[in-house]
């Protein structure tokens, strides 16, 4: 938190945590630190996520079929609800809805993403979608100008289409394991060069370095980038 001016919460897409440990973090942050956070999991992935393996409390047998894919049921109403008061707590300035890549552009996944957003409270900062399947780009540009979506991708397999509001995720080229080459990163350097305040999250803690090599490849006229892990 000394390094980056931004870190993107993801404890909060397994299981979030309690009121008092969100209060800790923020109170020990300086005021203009930001934080984002990732939904909890239960909104956008199926039960049968290998994600879900790291929950406390696993989902009773009754939220089968329940959960996940942006359905309106209880509980995943709740699970949004939750993680709008955790938002509250940090502060957060955004709120990134990863989806799995099993979440594809069938009609019924359109049309349940299409009520959930109609129906659910805003959070107080910007709303974030990684579709992360195969999704036609000019069904993600009209879903993303239609429900005020900010487009997230790894630039390094394809380009947002809301780059005015550009956040991007580099999960690793070749894997998690993946250090970026010094050629990946200046070409990044080019992609947020003249855009407005763009974010750039390095996925994972083992990403820091990549993090920390970027921030020293940008010019003092750059500095305006956020940049985390």
């Amino acid at each position: 938190m000394r390094r980056f001016p931004v870190l993107e919460v993801q404890h909060t897409f397994y299981e979030p945590p309690a009121d008092a440990v969100l209060a800790r973090w923020r109170a020990q942050v300086p005021a203009n630190f930001e934080f984002t956070i990732k939904a909890w999991q239960v909104i956008t992935h199926e039960s049968n996520s290998p994600t879900y393996r790291r929950m406390k409390q696993p989902s009773a047998d009754s939220a089968r079929g329940q959960v996940g894919a942006f359905r309106t049921t209880p509980p995943v109403l709740e699970a949004w609800q939750r993680t709008l008061e955790c938002a509250r707590v940090l502060q957060a300035t955004a709120v990134l809805l990863q989806c799995p890549k099993s979440f594809r552009p069938t009609a019924d996944n359109i049309a349940r993403l299409r009520s959930f957003m109609s129906q659910v409270e805003r959070p107080a900062g910007r709303l974030l979608w990684e579709p992360r399947g195969d999704w036609p780009t000019t069904l993600v540009t009209e879903l993303c100008g239609e429900l005020d979506l900010v487009h997230v991708v790894d630039p390094m397999q394809s380009e947002t289409v809301t780059p005015e509001q550009t956040y991007y995720r580099l999960h690793g080229t070749t894997g998690s394991r993946h250090v970026h080459t010094d050629d990946e990163l200046r070409r990044l350097r080019d992609l947020v060069d003249g855009r407005p305040t763009p974010y750039v999250m390095f996925n994972n803690l083992p990403r820091t370095g990549d993090a920390e090599r970027f921030l020293a490849l940008l010019s003092p006229h750059e500095g305006t980038s956020k940049h985390g892990t």
